[in-house]
């Protein structure tokens, strides 16, 4: 039997279908987002604390708890995602690869700066902070764009907003002060994670209700 090819019309139809479930799916789940945004904002104010408090710097090592935590429960809750969504889309894995290519690029960039911290005696974890208020962002952007949520294109422009103020900063050598500089990155990812996912589950919530009237 032969195949009938699509017309353009159809394939159109196809691609914004396919989007609109896979935006259906994400917007119903805005806690991966979440959990990254709280769990970033509270080790930031955990370190903003202890190093005003003490003024030791040994507290920076605290920086380590969001990778150690925040990658295991993402894989955790990405399975159960998975199962709970049933079959994976083009469009699913097209947004999980955005997110994986940032974060492997993260954990490979804050390897680099241990090693040239511990064997070069060399501190270079500014770029880390560059990285993240850069790389972040812009996987966000493309995302929102892409699933066209613009809660994800304007926290995600905010969030770059701060990632081009760190990168002048560290390029220009001024010293990223914990009393003025750690309020900007919560207030960074604030917009960029935490108020892009209350709106996520906000608007999961209201289709929930539409759809059971």
């Amino acid at each position: 039997m032969e195949e009938r090819k699509l017309t353009e019309k159809e394939s159109l139809e196809v691609i914004t279908a396919m989007i609109a479930r896979t935006k259906e799916r994400y917007i119903g789940n805005g806690n991966i987002l979440l959990m990254w945004g709280y769990l970033v904002v509270c080790v930031t104010i955990l370190v903003w604390i202890m190093l005003a408090t003490t003024q030791q710097n040994v507290w920076n090592w605290l920086w380590f708890a969001i990778p150690l935590i925040g990658f295991p429960v993402t894989i955790i809750m990405a399975r159960k995602e998975q199962r709970e969504n049933g079959v994976t889309t083009y469009s699913d894995k097209v947004t999980s690869r955005l997110w994986t290519i940032f974060g492997i690029s993260e954990l490979v960039l804050m390897l680099m700066c241990l090693g040239f911290s511990l064997f070069l005696n060399v501190n270079c974890w500014g770029a880390m902070l560059v990285y993240s208020c850069i790389g972040a962002p812009l996987a966000e952007i493309a995302q929102g764009i892409f699933l066209r949520e613009n809660s994800l294109c304007v926290g995600g422009i905010v969030g770059l907003a701060v990632g081009l103020v760190t990168l002048c900063c560290v390029a220009s050598g001024v010293v990223l002060n914990a009393n003025w500089y750690l309020p900007l990155f919560i207030f960074g990812f604030v917009c960029m994670m935490i108020i892009p996912g209350h709106v996520i589950n906000h608007k999961a919530k209201v289709n929930y209700k539409v759809e059971n009237i």
